[in-house]
């Protein structure tokens, strides 16, 4: 059914209601642009409530207390110290879901974003700064609680919902009135948000010569020759655009900063040559981890290391698959895998009961 065979039907629809023409054409009109926006036609709070598939009464508490469905928890980060993560209740989920697939997905972003969208990963992002000689690395300070509950319903607003609407669909997306790190709507909504912040960075990269690339809250620009000025005319551009930079992860590497070269990392993987390789220090390591299990076998290496995980050599596997995502002829990598394999089958599959 087209767009026109909807309005069509709408409009006989009030017709038979007897609705003025004055209030059918507002609400035709209304009707049409959530219709060219791919938006889903939401009339008022009791329609949305049925739309998500919940009660009002469930949906009224979500909008005036979305704070009380939420659980938080921490989780170890890399590079030290923890990320506080912000989970909505199973219930929560589904409307953020419903959110996301039926509304929030069907909106273009800027494609200088490499996070959390199709066809886009932190492999795309650093493949761009590969053999570059000089590089910036920056960071926004608290990227997801920083953008508000008034710039989210902005979005919806923008889409063709009233205000009352918008602030719905802006609560059931919100913890604390910003995003939540751990709800499913929040990356999306994120690079959202930030389209046009990737727009003034790509342009203003685009005088100076330069690549630019965001994956969530990482910066990265690269070419011939980055100037020092250049930080800060990209620190006004973040600072206008209503995001903070996190000064202390600001990282500008020379050409003449020889010692510095092999570092260059870019959303952890190394961009120091023309080919993009997983780090020395990430493959040191996990050869030593393999070395381990291959020498002394699985359960031993686990014993002797007090290791908890369940299903500790699926995260192993996981490692050495993510080498071979970014390095797919390591030949070191590709038998690593296969004796995983084998390792995995004869403990998980040959010993389990018919």
């Amino acid at each position: 059914m087209t767009n026109k065979d909807i309005i069509n039907k709408w409009n006989n629809f009030y017709d038979s209601k007897g609705i003025a023409d004055e209030l059918k054409l507002k609400y035709l009109n209304y009707i049409k642009i959530l219709l060219d926006n791919n938006s889903p036609i939401i009339f008022d709070f009791q329609h949305l409530a049925q739309l998500l598939g919940r009660q009002p009464f469930y949906l009224a508490s979500v909008v005036n207390s979305p704070d009380n469905h939420y659980r938080e928890f921490k989780i170890k980060k890399k590079s030290g110290g923890y990320r506080l993560i912000t989970a909505p209740f199973p219930a929560l989920l589904e409307m953020q879901e419903w959110i996301y697939q039926n509304i929030l997905i069907q909106i273009p972003i800027n494609p200088c974003a490499h996070g959390f969208t199709a066809k886009k990963s932190i492999i795309t992002s650093s493949k761009l700064h590969t053999g570059q000689k000089e590089l910036l690395k920056l960071d926004l300070k608290d990227y997801f609680p920083s953008i508000k509950i008034n710039r989210i319903i902005s979005i919806f607003k923008k889409l063709g919902y009233p205000n009352i609407i918008a602030f719905y669909l802006a609560s059931i997306c919100s913890f604390e009135e910003g995003l939540p790190q751990g709800a499913p709507t929040s990356p999306i909504l994120s690079n959202i948000i930030s389209k046009e912040l990737d727009k003034r960075l790509l342009s203003l990269s685009k005088k100076f010569n330069l690549k630019y690339t965001r994956y969530a809250d990482d910066l990265t620009f690269s070419g011939e020759n980055i100037p020092s000025t250049f930080i800060k005319y990209v620190t006004n551009i973040i600072t206008d655009e209503g995001f903070n930079v996190n000064e202390a992860k600001t990282r500008l590497y020379k050409s003449n900063t020889v010692k510095i070269r092999g570092k260059r990392i870019v959303t952890g993987i190394s961009v120091s040559e023309e080919k993009i390789k997983v780090p020395r220090k990430y493959k040191r390591e996990l050869k030593q981890e393999l070395h381990y299990i291959f020498t002394f076998g699985l359960h031993s290496h686990v014993s002797k290391l007090k290791i908890k995980k369940i299903n500790y050599i699926f995260s192993v596997i996981g490692k050495v698959n993510f080498w071979l995502s970014v390095e797919p002829d390591n030949e070191y990598a590709i038998e690593s895998k296969k004796r995983l394999i084998e390792i995995y089958k004869s403990i998980y599959i040959l010993q389990t009961p018919a």
